[in-house]
């Protein structure tokens, strides 16, 4: 595939990645934030990234722009990128499409619209910044990608072919699919941390030890409460509507499970475990995994080196992880790895570890 030269408008966190990733890829980049201190801290993170005093130098001869502005800034930004070149095909990295596309339609002519591509990387962090940017937040993301009515398909097509570049997927699909399917698997997941992690911090005050008993799952639950206020306010404003079915039908749930354990109805709440388990060990299988896979648990001391020897004896005896998830002790000095195999492998797993002096338990 040959290398391009390609603008990033937004250097913080995605932009930055990225900037990284196309340069990985050999493309030329030039970035543009309306920071100069953030675009200089981009610059220093992402080796080889030019930069640019402005949107007009920065998407110049440029065959894909990438807006990586915050949300309230993607509709203008992405119009003015594309009065910068006419031959440039302009794309975004926001997680909300609808208004996004509106906006851009609103603001611009059928001819510039037919060079926009909106799209949206599913890859991230609850870290911000260009310093936590990182190229392999992209390698084998699904990228989908909404075109308006009047994008070309030339236009998506090369947007595609640089994403895949990119070491990510491309997926086609409507704005409005988009914001309906990211509001349950995306904006809705970070909803649910918040709060949670604001009830445990409201109830602490009460009972000032219930932080001291916050073990892996709580841990684990309550990672994205750590993210941006500021960006995420915007993204689940900027996607109200979807967002509230959403956490309706998440809270009819929720009060389902609730009335079943105040019945005592210990079908009901082992059926729904049950179907959710399910689903969870499917999701966390590649699409080649076709047996279905296994969740092996391992009891490992917290030094440097041990995921090496877990790796290496799994390495040994040709089982691949498929997914890998760490908890730590709330007392320190120790923590367990959940291991997902294929099914077929979970044996030889186990044998391998239990080989090396590990205790690996099988889960599922």
């Amino acid at each position: 595939m040959t290398s391009e030269r390609v603008a990033v408008l937004g250097t913080g966190l995605i932009g930055t990645s990225v900037a990284m990733a196309a340069l990985r890829a050999g493309d030329e980049v030039v970035g543009f934030d309306p920071s100069p201190v953030v675009l200089e801290r981009a610059a220093a993170r992402a080796s080889g990234l030019r930069t640019a005093d402005g949107i007009e130098e920065c998407v110049d001869a440029s065959s894909v722009a990438f807006v990586c502005a915050p949300v309230e800034a993607v509709a203008r930004t992405s119009v003015e990128a594309l009065e910068a070149d006419p031959e440039t095909v302009v794309s975004d990295v926001a997680s909300v499409k609808s208004q996004i596309v509106l906006e851009v339609e609103a603001s611009s002519s059928p001819v510039l619209r037919s060079r926009f591509v909106g799209g949206h990387p599913m890859g991230g962090s609850e870290r911000s910044g260009p310093e936590a940017a990182s190229p392999a937040l992209l390698d084998d993301a699904v990228w989908v990608l909404t075109p308006c009515d009047a994008t070309g398909p030339e236009a998506v097509e090369r947007v595609a072919s640089r994403i895949q570049a990119y070491g990510a997927r491309p997926v086609v699909m409507d704005a409005g699919r988009h914001d309906r399917l990211v509001a349950f698997v995306s904006h809705l997941p970070q909803v649910a941390s918040t709060v949670l992690m604001d009830l445990a911090a409201g109830e602490e005050a009460g009972e000032p030890d219930i932080l001291l008993l916050a073990a892996g799952g709580f841990r684990d639950l309550t990672r994205l409460a750590a993210s941006n206020p500021r960006l995420w306010s915007d993204i689940l404003l900027a996607n109200r509507q979807a967002l509230a079915d959403a956490v309706g039908r998440y809270a009819d749930r929720l009060l389902e499970l609730r009335d079943a354990v105040s019945a005592g109805e210990a079908g009901d709440v082992e059926r729904t475990f049950a179907s959710a388990k399910e689903a969870r060990l499917a999701l966390a299988a590649k699409p080649q995994v076709k047996t279905g896979v296994a969740v092996v648990q391992v009891p490992v001391p917290d030094r440097p080196g041990v995921l090496a020897e877990l790796a290496a004896a799994l390495g040994a005896t040709d089982v691949n992880i498929e997914d890998l998830q760490i908890v730590h002790s709330p007392e320190g000095g120790r923590g367990t790895v959940h291991l997902t195999v294929a099914a077929s492998a979970a044996d030889a797993a186990t044998l391998a570890l239990e080989a090396e002096g590990f205790e690996p338990l099988r889960l599922a």
